[in-house]
């Protein structure tokens, strides 16, 4: 097997940060916080320090505060046990020569009663979606949220840029937005999760102004060259919709790009499903935007290689495959074979199927 001379696995200047390939870990929900904090833990650190080759990880999905919470123990960022926790995650990363960006979440509507003390999860309206989550008995049907108040909204933005706080202070290098898979941004973004007749919705230009509020909100905190956000604009992952995705999110990766973010990582097609379930130019989004173009969704070795070769991505975004070869970018770049995925200990559980997967060294002794 003969190491392959492609860009892929070439550097890349993302922003003010140089990173040694073009092969990005993408966030990918685990459920093995620690019970009673959601804090990241010794567990996390290594699991995260055995894929520190990455050029870039993007941690998994971390809520904002309480009220953010969408799955059993997912990690937070809004509590003095959590933001130690990641320190030591991102403080092991470091040392392995590895560079992390905290991926920073709020679900919106896609909770359930029984992980907010009983509340209600928040949505832009209160559209219930046909979708599921992880609590403590296992996926249950979501449940109904209410809509935000025009006057809580201020908060909810403000969670976002305290949680960037955080995250500087745990020791990540930079922040991605979740704004993708029907979560709080994305369900502001489309009209099938956002029926309001306020600023907030409506047109595209108020569908788009609660995205860049928060945008607005962590460049105080973080610079804009250590900002992306993740977009799914025509998948339909947790029942989120839109009737005009090439209008909205024309308009906003128009707007991010003015801002000067340092990327956009976009899922193109259905979220885990077929590329092409819906027509969409995604090269007329990267010609709009200025900065980088992470490209995600079942993306091969051969499809990774020919997209950054062709010009059609900077940098590509692997999930699943990083789950089961912790040393994947050493296993793309000889064309090795890659360790099957357990799908049964995706979520939850302890070192099984997290820590454990042989890398190339292992299974060949």
């Amino acid at each position: 097997m003969s190491t392959d001379p492609s860009p892929l696995f070439q550097p890349f200047t993302l922003g003010d940060l140089v990173l040694p390939n073009r092969i990005v870990m993408a966030p990918l929900t685990r459920n093995r916080a620690m019970p009673g904090t959601d804090a990241a833990h010794a567990l996390t650190a290594t699991y995260y320090r055995q894929r520190a080759a990455a050029g870039l990880i993007i941690s998994e999905g971390t809520q904002i505060s309480p009220q953010g919470q969408g799955y059993l123990q997912t990690p937070g960022l809004y509590s003095e046990a959590q933001v130690a926790g990641w320190k030591q995650v991102t403080d092991t990363v470091h040392a392995a020569g590895g560079r992390m960006f905290a991926q920073i979440w709020h679900v919106g509507r896609i909770s359930h009663a029984s992980l907010l003390n009983g509340a209600a999860p928040v949505a832009p309206s209160a559209i219930t979606a046909k979708s599921k989550t992880y609590i403590a008995g296992g996926f249950a049907e979501v449940s109904a949220p209410r809509a935000l108040e025009a006057s809580e909204i201020p908060g909810v933005v403000a969670d976002y840029a305290q949680a960037a706080v955080n995250a500087q202070k745990a020791g990540f290098d930079g922040i991605e937005i979740h704004g993708a898979n029907g979560y709080l941004v994305d369900q502001f973004l489309k009209d099938g999760t956002n029926s309001r007749t306020d600023a907030y919705g409506g047109s595209v230009e108020n569908r788009a102004r609660f995205g860049l509020e928060v945008v607005d909100a962590i460049l105080k905190v973080y610079p804009k060259t250590r900002l992306g956000i993740r977009l799914s604009p025509v998948s339909p992952a947790n029942d989120a919709v839109t009737s005009d995705p090439a209008e909205v999110f024309g308009y906003f990766v128009a707007e991010l790009s003015k801002r000067g973010i340092a990327f956009i990582h976009v899922v193109e097609g259905a979220t885990g499903g077929p590329r092409d379930n819906v027509a969409f130019d995604y090269q007329a989004l990267r010609k709009s935007f200025a900065g980088a173009y992470i490209a995600n969704n079942g993306y091969t070795r051969d499809l990774a290689i020919e997209a950054v070769r062709d010009g059609r991505a900077d940098l590509v975004a692997f999930g699943r495959a990083f789950i089961a070869n912790p040393d994947l970018v050493e296993r793309l770049r000889r064309d090795a074979p890659l360790n099957e995925l357990d799908r049964t200990t995706l979520y939850g559980g302890t070192e099984k199927g997290y820590i454990d997967y042989p890398a190339l060294t292992d299974a060949a002794a």
